[in-house]
């Protein structure tokens, strides 16, 4: 049986789980009045450090799950996250329009799971 390993724990969340040589990271961005580039690299580069923390890389995401209050938001996130994303590695995707997020001005969240090292 392979440990669960959590970081970052809290009584509601942790930031990251890694389990059976796979961890799971969600992020979400740290300002509530930017646009969506802004939001966009806000929580790639609180996405990154995580993974990095985990004993992972942007290079190693099987699959990316992209929460998006406005599809108007969809080309500048977009926009970013190719940037963002190193050339080959495309993970599985998705992005699912929402009704809203936790906190009101998040206009995005997403949530990854990678390969460790």
């Amino acid at each position: 049986m392979t440990d669960i390993q959590r970081r970052g724990t809290t009584a509601r969340y942790a930031d990251s789980v890694a389990h059976a040589g796979v961890v799971y990271v969600v992020e979400v961005p740290a300002s509530t009045d930017a646009d969506i580039r802004t939001q966009t690299r806000e929580t790639l580069a609180g996405l990154e450090r995580l993974l990095q923390d985990a004993g992972s890389d942007k290079s190693r995401i099987l699959m990316a799950t992209i929460y998006l209050v406005d599809m108007a938001d969809y080309d500048g996130m977009n926009e970013v996250w190719d940037a963002w994303l190193p050339d080959g590695c495309a993970p599985a995707r998705a992005c699912v329009r929402v009704a809203g997020l936790a906190r009101p001005g998040w206009r995005v969240e997403i949530a990854l799971n990678a390969a460790l090292r």
